[in-house]
């Protein structure tokens, strides 16, 4: 970069000031003649002239960046969250910059570190390790705004979230109707939207009036594919006629997990997800989940930060969007 182009060998070139350039580059230089003005910005074109990113955030005190912290951007639910939060930021002149940590809570304090050390405007954290006290120390003293989602539980912050109690609910109800009483749930340890899903199932079970046990019918794996293949053997020696597994990308773990010892879905066992990932309708049988409006959650999860950024005084909102059972080939009635 020994040879890119500054403002000043621009005003240069044009014969004016810097602050002349710096206001017609600006959509500012209205009180300049036509001909100053399109001397300029032609000059612009010809010399490739790139505005100085680390001196304009000085000028206007923001770098127009948002941080966005995953926890598996492998995994296809964040891909389309993403989506979401690159159309909400472009629409609005910001950039995001993502980063996944794979769950390691030193990868994402050091992440979270960096960010706040290049000055972005905020930060939407989707990662359940990200701890209170990793909040406290980095984010607060400095007072960045930041907005959670979903698995994260530290207390305080905006938020947003589907209505996960709920779709433990209609997953409950549906298998309920499909006769089965036995049924396994696949998920992690200690991950607080998770948890709420549970409930909304037991509570659905329980206006069946079908008993559910979780120390002999729950099995715990890791959010991944890896996760619920890993896991079938434990599924199957609860003797399911249904699993409930915590998110689609698990469900399709089980799938081949399942395949390889001779069990077919949904004649053997039936399976649902949670997500609504796209994946979902690739898979055979297609599965059935639970589907979160996953860009616009991306999309509103910016709105809000961008809306703090504006008004960091602002009451902290928490925005709790819906869910939908979409209901496919991967379950069936009990035979």
């Amino acid at each position: 970069m020994a040879n890119k182009i500054t403002i000043r060998d621009l005003a240069k070139q044009a014969g004016v000031s810097v602050t002349t350039v710096s206001q017609i580059l600006n959509g500012k230089g209205q009180r300049f003649s036509e001909q100053t003005r399109e001397k300029v910005l032609t000059l612009k074109k010809q010399l490739n002239y790139v505005p100085d990113f680390n001196a304009r955030n000085l000028i206007m005190r923001s770098s127009k960046t948002i941080g966005v912290l995953l926890p598996n951007i492998a995994n296809p639910f964040f891909a389309a969250f993403v989506k979401g939060i690159q159309k909400a930021t472009r629409q609005a002149g910001f950039m995001p910059l993502i980063f996944s940590a794979d769950h390691e809570e030193d990868q994402e304090r050091y992440y979270l570190q960096r960010l706040v050390e290049r000055s972005v405007d905020g930060l939407i954290i989707a990662s359940a390790s990200v701890t209170t006290q990793t909040i406290d120390e980095i984010l607060k003293p400095l007072q960045v705004p930041y907005l959670l989602f979903d698995q994260n539980d530290t207390p305080d912050g905006d938020r947003i979230e589907v209505d996960n109690d709920q779709g433990g609910y209609l997953v409950a109800k549906h298998l309920a109707k499909e006769g089965h009483q036995k049924i396994t749930l696949l998920f992690p340890k200690n991950v607080k939207n998770i948890e709420e899903r549970q409930h909304g199932f037991v509570r659905g079970l329980a206006e069946e009036g079908i008993d559910f046990e979780p120390a002999s019918q729950v099995v715990y794996g890791t959010l991944t594919k890896q996760g619920g293949y890993e896991a079938t053997d434990a599924v199957l020696a609860t003797k399911p006629t249904a699993v409930f597994a915590a998110n689609d990308e698990m469900a399709i773990g089980l799938y081949r997990g399942l395949a390889e010892r001779g069990v077919k879905v949904p004649d053997d066992i039936s399976v649902v997800g949670f997500d609504g990932i796209d994946l979902d309708c690739y898979v055979t049988p297609q599965l059935t989940t639970v589907a979160q409006p996953i860009e616009e959650l991306g999309e509103r999860a910016s709105a809000l930060l961008l809306s703090r950024i504006s008004n960091p005084q602002a009451p902290t909102k928490q925005i709790s969007l819906p869910v939908e059972l979409v209901v496919r080939s991967s379950t069936a009635a009990v035979k």
